[in-house]
């Protein structure tokens, strides 16, 4: 006997109907806020509950499943991804399965989730900090306080990396309060500006994003003339000479890890391990934020 295919999956898994069948096989009833029913031989939602969940037709599920039906509208498509809980890349795969454009984001999230949130606070050892896609400061830990300066002095429209990279009034008050060097800020330029492209392509319709590029582009010749170029990529390293006012210069690493669909930015900042600039590093972190 040959291996039978997965419940619900074609040859490939790669149609409308069988990734709508996989995904209702593997969503429990109790997971999606039905009660429990006796001798059910489903391990998932049957089909009726999937067009009761996402107000539609069980004839109407049976022919988008069977490839008797395979253009739904984009209501249908955003119903079916709500009672099926997909993730955001899910449902914007079932939109391009659909011959549909994914839906667009109107503002970047400045939104932490909750196990976002746990692992960030055990990086207690490190400054670290999280940006929205537009490079708009929405968390930070003790240890980047006390590395760069506490942030919550600078008012909050101002906390944003991109206009600090591209100052269109240096008399504003800046992110970092003590003086720090990019030993690549040619590099770290052209990475910010491809990265604030990238994020338009993500939230094309975002006024605070798109505010923020027309601000830099009439405010910083630098800004404009990249933005001229066109490139398209995102922030990944650095490496940084942080002036601290209680310890001295700090040689760091600077690390940019971008978390899933969100396009939120975690920058953390460390010491060469066994280095000076770790003891200072370390210094710094302990003497708090400095007056």
């Amino acid at each position: 006997m040959g291996l039978e295919p997965l419940v619900g999956m074609t040859a490939d898994g790669t149609t409308l109907g069988a990734t709508l069948r996989a995904w209702r096989d593997r969503l429990s009833p109790a997971a999606a806020g039905l009660p429990s029913r006796h001798a059910r031989r489903a391990k998932g939602l049957r089909r009726e509950e999937l067009a009761e969940l996402a107000g539609v037709s069980v004839d109407y599920v049976v022919r988008l499943e069977q490839g008797r039906s395979t253009t739904p509208s984009a209501q249908v498509v955003a119903a079916l991804a709500r009672a099926l809980q997909l993730t955001d890349s899910e449902r914007d795969h079932l939109h391009r399965l659909a011959g549909l454009a994914a839906p667009s984001h109107a503002e970047p999230s400045d939104h932490l989730p909750p196990g976002l949130q746990r692992l960030l606070n055990r990086l207690d050892d490190t400054a670290t900090a999280v940006f929205a896609a537009d490079w708009q400061l929405i968390w930070w830990n003790r240890g980047w306080a006390a590395l760069l300066g506490d942030p919550s002095s600078t008012p909050p429209p101002l906390r944003n990396f991109a206009r600090d990279t591209f100052p269109v009034d240096d008399a504003g008050p800046r992110l970092s309060h003590w003086p720090v060097t990019s030993l690549a800020q040619d590099t770290v330029e052209s990475a910010v500006v491809s990265d604030l492209r990238r994020a338009t392509g993500r939230f094309p319709e975002s006024p605070r994003l798109t505010g923020l590029i027309r601000l830099l582009t009439t405010g910083n010749a630098r800004f404009a003339e990249l933005w001229a170029a066109g490139a398209v990529g995102a922030h990944r390293e650095d490496h940084k000479i942080v002036q601290h006012p209680a310890v001295g210069p700090i040689a760091v690493d600077c690390d940019v890890i971008t978390d899933g669909d969100a396009e939120r930015k975690i920058v953390v900042l460390t010491a060469a391990p066994e280095s000076a600039d770790e003891t200072r590093f370390r210094l710094a972190l302990l003497s708090g934020v400095p007056a």
